[in-house]
């Protein structure tokens, strides 16, 4: 069943239809799978799934089957999906690891690599990752990370790693590969996540740093969502503010954000959506428009010197052309964080909803998009709903499964959920 909202404030669901438990395969101790049966009409067209081999098509909304890859993590920020069907992982505290598999029992190696550099404080530390499209060829991964000299705090940078061949160690060819983002030594509102476009540029959500000014300040990296070339971290070519004097401006996609947690590019039409915490009330999930201002204003167009969170959080009586919201929560605030869509006939009607895991409500949203790109309804499948603590990572496989991970500071896990 799914239960179907006008977009506002998102009220806790419980899809009750026919839950049931399925084992979980796992090598390490942790909750059950889980399914909850869902419901409703609609037939996806049968299609070819990410691997190359035909994807069984379903007819209506399936049951999620939640199940544990790995369990004994702590905070683990992000996910990258190897083309051989392992994964790295980022811990919060400075670690990467490789997983030997994202499917149930999988070994977690570390991976020795220097983050001696990493500023492990609040919100900050080691934070998003990617993996390059040839990682094939060039085993090549960028991580984003509040960095430190000296002890003291400097920037929040992306780094290039290259993976050795045996998955046990990583060493550092760009370094970094874009740095000056602003910090907040406290490591709040550091962002900062990225992701691969359609067209291969790097895209990077990246926080205020709980500064007033910075999200409109054109001229800092804060607060913005970045396009960037993912070879050079050189701005990428057709940036709208590509002929500004600047060079951070020519970096700049979006502006007027608060702070970015999740980047999804959407699967077919390439359009980017982001996810992004609001203060006390209004996290958003926001539709990109290049050189869109997005409305975020706590400096009060430099009238008050402090951090004013009472403005909204798209302010369109200040900025009349600034892009509304595609959707708030209201309040209280999910605190929403990675975001990834959901892809192939497999998932029957959730194929296309763009998934999003929430760090305060302890969920998974389930958003439906309309024609117009807005967020039309919202669910929360039964076995996502507090069973696993805060959710931070969210990411699809080379088969179309999704993978979450949790951030609760000890024995966090990354989980597969697929339709079954």
């Amino acid at each position: 069943m799914r239960r179907r909202w006008v977009p506002g404030p998102v009220r806790r669901a419980v899809l009750a239809a026919g839950v049931s438990t399925v084992l979980g395969l796992t090598g390490c101790t942790g909750p059950d799978a889980t399914s909850v049966e869902g419901g409703g009409a609609g037939t996806a067209p049968a299609a070819t799934g990410m691997t190359g081999s035909p994807a069984p098509s379903r007819t209506g909304t399936p049951d999620l089957q939640v199940e544990v890859v790995a369990a004994g993590l702590s905070h683990v920020w992000d996910i990258g999906v190897l083309p051989d069907g392992r994964a790295l992982v980022t811990e919060r505290d400075g670690r990467i690891a490789l997983l030997s598999a994202t499917t149930p029992g999988a070994a977690v190696t570390p991976v020795n690599a220097d983050l001696s550099d990493v500023h492990v404080r609040g919100e900050g530390g080691l934070m998003g990752m990617v993996v390059h499209p040839d990682f094939a060829e060039s085993r090549r991964f960028t991580t984003c990370q509040t960095h430190m000299q000296e002890g003291q705090p400097t920037d929040v940078r992306l780094v290039t790693w290259e993976l050795s061949t045996d998955g046990t160690a990583a060493s550092r060819v760009a370094d970094p590969l874009v740095g000056g983002l602003p910090i907040n030594p406290s490591g709040r509102h550091s962002g900062c996540r990225p992701t691969v476009a359609d067209d291969g540029s790097l895209l990077v959500g990246t926080g205020d740093t709980a500064r007033g000014a910075i999200s409109q300040d054109l001229t800092s990296l804060g607060g913005k969502v970045l396009r960037v070339d993912l070879a050079t971290g050189e701005p990428a070519e057709g940036n709208p503010f590509a002929d500004a004097e600047n060079p951070a401006q020519q970096l700049v996609w979006t502006y007027g954000h608060r702070n970015v947690q999740g980047v999804a590019v959407q699967p077919g039409t390439g359009e980017v959506y982001t996810a992004e915490h609001g203060p006390s009330t209004d996290d958003e999930v926001n539709r990109l428009q290049a050189g869109g201002n997005y409305g975020w204003d706590p400096s009060q167009g430099g009238t008050v010197g402090g951090y004013d969170e009472s403005v909204p959080m798209t302010d369109l009586e200040r900025f009349p052309d600034a892009v509304p919201a595609a959707w708030s929560s209201g309040s209280p605030v999910e605190a929403v964080s990675g975001a990834a869509f959901l892809s192939g006939p497999q998932w029957g009607e959730l194929d296309g909803a763009l998934a999003v895991g929430a760090l305060r409500g302890e969920k998974l949203l389930l958003m439906g998009l309309g024609p117009d790109g807005a967020v039309a309804e919202v669910s929360v499948p039964a076995p996502l709903d507090g069973a696993f603590g805060r959710l931070r990572g969210v990411r699809v496989t080379n088969d179309g499964a999704l993978l979450i991970s949790t951030s609760n500071g000890s024995d966090d896990r990354v989980l597969r959920i697929t339709p079954v």
